[in-house]
């Protein structure tokens, strides 16, 4: 990469300089200008480059690693991460909304869409009689084409049998509010650790047996009725979720 590329202007922004050659180094990695477990230049490098303090570079540089964009080797310097999705859970987004507002590239591919008879706890979890069936969507999602999870999803019968025929290279949420009209209001979110099965480390290229993230997702419509049912599962090394808590006061 060129070094003038990575150059700020002075009055160019309001942001401090940290932001700024953050958001800089950022947009480069993003777009491909360093390719995962490439070297950034070095601090000194970038201190000429930008014009700036050690402090300065240290600062974005630490955002960047609080991102999960870089690592540090002791001794060797700093290096791009492999993409990893980061998903703040303080709202209710699609995989694809949420990697999109990071400035990912992210799709799916369609493994199968079915009628079956649910398991005990998709039954239990969507408030279904006996007897009742779902449609199951299985999906391998992608991101910057790279395959980071292994979806399987579960609707009603009355939403499911819509999603035949539609493109589900997207995420499915927006389909739902948009196109069927069906407005989401909140979910419940369980979050574990396994080890991978045959079909996800065939998807996913992992080993047999390598630990992966499994997200268990319950959508309820604004008025309460549970309407998508997911076993998410994640590569450990592509992905993390991301929360806030507050602590209030015993006062308040």
């Amino acid at each position: 990469m060129k070094s003038q590329e990575l150059k700020l202007q002075p009055g160019d922004s309001p942001q401090p300089l940290y932001v700024q050659i953050r958001d800089t180094l950022r947009r480069n990695i993003l777009e491909g200008g360093y390719s995962p477990h490439e070297r950034l230049p070095s601090e000194n490098a970038l201190m000429k480059s930008f014009g700036v303090s050690r402090i300065t570079i240290r600062q974005a540089l630490r955002d960047l690693h609080n991102e999960g964009l870089v690592f540090s080797a002791q001794g060797k310097g700093t290096f791009v991460s492999k993409p990893k999705a980061v998903q703040n859970v303080q709202r209710l987004q699609g995989f694809g909304e949420a990697m999109a507002a990071q400035g990912y590239e992210a799709t799916a591919r369609l493994l199968s869409i079915q009628e079956c008879k649910p398991g005990k706890a998709v039954a239990a979890a969507l408030g279904l009689r006996s007897g009742d069936a779902v449609v199951e969507v299985k999906r391998v999602r992608y991101l910057n084409r790279e395959p980071v999870s292994l979806e399987s999803s579960y609707f009603p019968m009355d939403i499911g049998r819509r999603l035949f025929g539609q493109d589900l290279s997207g995420d499915i949420f927006p389909m739902l509010e948009n196109r069927f009209a069906i407005p989401l209001g909140a979910a419940n979110i369980a979050i574990d650790s396994t080890l991978c099965d045959e079909e996800t480390r065939q998807h996913l290229n992992l080993g047999m047996g390598e630990p992966i993230l499994r997200v268990e997702r319950l959508t309820y419509d604004r008025a309460g009725r549970p309407v998508d049912f997911e076993y998410l599962c994640f590569r450990g090394d592509a992905f993390k979720y991301q929360f806030r808590v507050d602590r209030k006061s015993e006062e308040s």
